[in-house]
């Protein structure tokens, strides 16, 4: 599934390209996705794109009176594309910009087109994410006040959009490792200290995930259409068995929340 990397590695590749441009048309092939594509989507036309932001895992796509929200899903991307380009089975949405489209394909039908008029915050799917990982808000001493109410392994806390929005699987994981610290250790439990690792950790992984265009998930690519690389450097995801890069021990793999776990035993305590 694209996770935080790859969807901020789509907001950017798309920004200079659609910003200020006059949406001239919609075309909905699918509208049955994970959910169903609103009536208002299919008026647009007219309206001039101011910018596009990123909240959690979704594209706020600012229409001015309101923002078409789009989610990847768990295999989806979105392309640039000449107009005329034809459509292949699963490119279930185009917007388009005069000399190019935008292009959502989801094979697996998991992603989102909505609309919300004024404020996107507000929307039901965003109105309760958590901080944003990359943002000033998540600092050491908010992350450990955080975490005193949970028992819940911290591998677990991190994947939870309510309290940190946008950190999927690969990426605590990684993060994790980073910190040097357990998977499965209870979030009340991580001290000060620890969790000022943490808050270190997350934002140094993602950003480097974002500089390198993401991972290569199945067949996410970004708008560009090229593949990230950031799977080369992994330090634990996938990696079970193999050598850790620091040590030497085997990584190990565990299942927490019917998701695979990864890490070092020797290096995470």
């Amino acid at each position: 599934m694209p996770e935080l990397p790859e969807v901020e590695v789509t907001r950017r590749g798309l920004l200079p390209h659609i910003s200020g441009r006059v949406i001239s048309g919609v075309e909905i092939r699918e509208p049955r996705l994970r959910w169903p594509v609103p009536p208002a989507v299919r008026r647009l036309a007219g309206r001039t794109i101011r910018s596009i932001r990123r909240r959690g895992k979704y594209l706020l796509v600012d229409c001015g009176d309101g923002h078409l929200i789009l989610h990847l899903g768990m295999s989806g991307s979105l392309r640039l594309l000449p107009p005329g380009t034809p459509a292949g089975k699963h490119d279930h949405f185009d917007l388009l910009l005069g000399d190019r489209i935008l292009r959502l394909r989801d094979p697996r039908r998991f992603g989102a087109v909505l609309w919300a008029s004024g404020r996107a915050e507000a929307h039901p799917l965003l109105a309760h994410l958590g901080l944003e990982p990359l943002s000033r808000a998540l600092h050491p001493e908010r992350l450990h006040a955080l975490t005193r109410a949970h028992r819940t392994p911290i591998k677990l806390f991190l994947m939870d959009s309510r309290r940190i929005a946008g950190v999927g699987n690969i990426y605590a994981n990684e993060s994790l490792f980073r910190a040097g610290i357990h998977p499965r250790t209870p979030a009340r439990r991580l001290s000060r200290g620890r969790c000022a690792l943490l808050a270190a950790a997350l934002k140094e992984t993602l950003r480097a995930a974002i500089r390198a265009g993401g991972s290569s998930l199945r067949d996410f690519v970004g708008a560009d259409g090229n593949p990230g690389y950031f799977q080369q450097r992994y330090w634990v995801y996938e990696r079970a068995g193999q050598p850790c890069r620091r040590c030497g021990s085997a990584i190990r793999r565990i299942a927490q929340g019917q998701r695979s776990t990864f890490f070092c035993p020797r290096c995470q305590r």
